[in-house]
């Protein structure tokens, strides 16, 4: 009798550069959420918060920058197998997926505008499932398009319908 296989982290890490990129895109949404506190307190006097809480905000926005990213790189990862797709998500919560090759409907490639700065990209496998697609964020864009080739070829040699 064969011994049962074990869940295990997915063997590849995503680009170092993604790091940067979620940096950028949380401090981004920091400074929107910031903007739009100002703004409505300022201007439409909607918001009626005292200067410390615009700090502690502001602090709060800065640490999520600081320690986000690097905590994501650090658990985001993947793998393709002959038999399937493995993914890990998550930053706080952690989330595993694997996706046989016999499942997979479609293969997706997507480069975001700020993903395209840094030469980084995504890919998108689609199953049947109802829990929805993996995503592998944080590609290589060189790696992420012949990661769409290697998993059309090897989706197309497993005969069946993927439903």
């Amino acid at each position: 009798m064969s011994p049962l296989p074990t869940l295990r982290d997915p063997s590849e890490q995503v680009n170092p550069r993604a790091r940067t990129l979620w940096r950028l895109e949380t401090g981004l949404e920091g400074l929107a959420l910031l903007a739009t506190l100002v703004v409505g307190d300022l201007v439409w006097d909607a918001v009626d918060l005292p200067w410390w809480a615009h700090a502690l905000i502001a602090l709060a926005v800065v640490g999520y920058v600081a320690v986000v990213p690097q905590w994501r790189y650090l658990v985001h990862r993947w793998e393709v197998t002959e038999t399937a797709v493995y993914t890990q998500t998550g930053w706080w919560a952690r989330e595993r997926r694997i996706a046989p090759m016999s499942r997979i409907q479609t293969v997706d490639y997507e480069e975001g505008a700020l993903a395209r700065l840094f030469g980084l990209a995504s890919v998108t496998v689609t199953t049947a499932s109802a829990a929805g697609a993996l995503v592998i964020f944080g590609l290589d864009k060189q790696r992420a398009r012949a990661l769409v080739d290697e998993l059309t070829l090897k989706a197309d040699a497993v005969p069946g319908d993927a439903t």
